[in-house]
């Protein structure tokens, strides 16, 4: 499995504190025994760093890994629904089919791999959003996986999805400034 970089981890803290509010989130980390305290963490960031810290990036196995992955899970899990997890079953079977039994790419798979992983990531950005869904895909990945997710900020459309049209006029300006 790959790990997240601290900015990574720092963003995916972010997220999960915008959807469920610092005081929550911290509250949970406290009740899983993922911190020893609830005082001091006035902001997404100390929080996150905290955390990083304590699990040396989620490296190590320890309650505060533990209670980052419970979180992080559980928030993904009331987005998506139990139905989903058939059809993301389905999709990163599509995914692993590209690698060799060392978990690296297949010979002759790459382009096959960036088409499953575009699937993958636009199926689960449809329930959690495009920044969560890299996140959590990142998370899942292998090393292999995740070079390709770090150095592609955006994978293409799904394979069968209809191509995404760009704004053009007064609306675009709007748009992009938002």
């Amino acid at each position: 499995m790959a790990n997240l970089t601290q900015s990574e981890f720092e963003r995916a803290i972010q997220l999960l504190a915008e959807a469920q509010g610092l005081d929550r989130l911290r509250d949970k980390f406290f009740r899983l025994r993922g911190l020893v305290t609830r005082r001091g963490f006035k902001t997404a960031d100390l929080l996150a760093k905290q955390v990083y810290t304590l699990s040396s990036g989620l490296r190590r196995e320890v309650p505060s890994t533990f209670a980052f992955q419970a979180i992080w899970g559980e928030h993904l899990g009331a987005k998506l629904g139990e139905d989903s997890e058939e059809r993301f079953e389905k999709l990163a079977e599509a995914v692993n089919t590209c690698l060799d039994d060392r978990e690296q790419i297949a010979e002759g798979k790459a382009d096959e791999l960036v088409a499953a992983l575009a699937a993958y990531e636009a199926a689960l950005a449809e329930g959690v959003g495009k920044e969560m869904a890299r996140l959590d895909m990142l998370m899942k990945a292998v090393p292999a996986i995740a070079a390709i997710l770090r150095s592609t900020a955006d994978l293409g459309p799904a394979p069968g999805a209809a191509p995404a049209s760009s704004p053009s006029g007064p609306e675009a300006e709007t748009d992009s400034a938002t």
